[in-house]
């Protein structure tokens, strides 16, 4: 392992919290520090969506690479915009398909 781990923020729709748990296992047992979208239990505000992708978006600013985790190559609105942020920062961005 080496000094510092890479740190890998996950992004992609909140209807993949099963892959997401799934890639957050794999990367942390390869010694990686994984950031995650927060999952919510219900319906949110407008509110709470907006503070939900600026503290995401502090995630990725904290992450070496983005690893999009988008089953079937679904890559939604969102996350559209998440890797947009992403590259413009200058991170690496991988995809699980």
């Amino acid at each position: 392992m080496p000094d510092r781990p890479q740190i890998v923020c996950l992004c992609g729709s909140a209807s993949f919290v099963r892959e997401m748990r799934a890639a957050n296992v794999e990367l942390t047992l390869a010694g990686a520090i994984v950031l995650a979208p927060a999952e919510a239990a219900g319906p949110l505000t407008d509110e709470q969506k907006s503070t939900l992708g600026a503290v995401h978006r502090r995630k990725i600013d904290l992450a070496d690479r983005i690893l999009v985790v988008n089953p079937g190559g679904y890559i939604g609105e969102s996350t559209t915009g998440e890797i947009a942020y992403a590259r413009a920062a200058g991170k690496p961005v991988g995809f699980t398909d």
